[in-house]
């Protein structure tokens, strides 16, 4: 696939974009042309890269519930949150979704995240940079990249962030962006929350679940879009729609669906065997 280039003097140059502080001069991208990306409502998810399972959950569900709604998942495609929720997105098989890079389009960074940035193309989205092809990811390059993540975004949401976490940055850029800054709450023993923590203290507006989002950015009307799965049994409906409606917890279902426990151990492996669930670890599940 060939890197296209775009400038600021360029009229479909995004015109979210063009009102940041320091406009990228030019944008090179693959898949997706720029007249495109604001088609849709936007929200861009950030976090660790050390993510902890409470977070790895908590990135998928929010993400896919997103995309399954028609919004645009914007990231910068790093490993941790950034990964899981372009992963979750592309998995809800409701395109397209935006990856912004801190180095050329020639080669990905990390090079893990190789065959998602395709899986995200195939998908109709789009993989962007303000860098040339042979650019190389620079340290400095990595907090540059997020204003654009930022200003492609109506809002931000944030999920685990330490308190020197680069993350951060990306909160400054969206606030001083005029963009709304959400964030998920997290167990205040955990350092990997302290930075989301004190973000809800300084006014960032706290999320639990996909209307809290859907209310930020005014698109509380849109439908699920995504295909839902049908159980082969009352017992297998029973934990799709349990999961469908955000519960992932693997003890709540247990207590929710009201089976004994060999019946739901039971009716959960089918359910995996088949394509319809996956394990999210440490006992969270979520809907193919």
């Amino acid at each position: 696939m060939k890197v296209k280039k775009i400038t600021l003097d360029d009229n479909a140059y995004p015109s979210v974009l063009r009102t940041i502080a320091t406009p990228p001069k030019q944008l090179y991208y693959l898949g997706l042309d720029p007249e495109e990306w604001l088609a849709r409502p936007r929200v861009a998810i950030v976090g660790s890269r050390g993510v902890t399972p409470y977070g790895r959950s908590v990135a998928e569900l929010l993400a896919s519930q997103l995309a399954e709604r028609g919004i645009s998942i914007v990231s910068g495609l790093a490993l941790g949150v950034d990964a899981i929720a372009h992963e979750a997105a592309v998995r809800s098989g409701q395109g397209p979704h935006l990856a912004v890079l801190a180095n050329g389009l020639d080669e990905i960074y990390p090079a893990s995240n190789t065959i998602l940035a395709q899986r995200l193309l195939e998908q109709g989205g789009a993989i962007i940079s303000e860098y040339p092809v042979g650019t190389p990811s620079f340290k400095q390059n990595f907090v540059a990249r997020n204003r654009i993540v930022a200003g492609l975004s109506q809002a931000l949401l944030i999920i685990e962030a330490s308190d020197k976490s680069g993350t951060l940055h990306t909160a400054r850029f969206a606030l001083e962006q005029g963009r709304d800054v959400m964030v998920v709450p997290g167990n205040i023993t955990s350092p990997h929350s302290v930075g989301c923590n004190n973000l809800i203290k300084a006014g960032a507006t706290p999320v639990t679940c996909v209307e809290d989002i859907l209310h930020i950015i005014g698109a509380e009307n849109l439908n699920r879009t995504a295909y839902v799965h049908k159980g082969e049994n009352a017992d297998e409906q029973a934990i799709l729609d349990l999961l469908y409606n955000g519960v992932s917890d693997g003890y709540q279902l247990l207590i929710q669906t009201n089976l004994s426990a060999d019946i739901y151990t039971q009716t959960l492996t089918m359910l995996e065997l088949s394509g319809k669930i996956h394990p999210l670890g440490n006992n969270h599940w979520a809907p193919n």
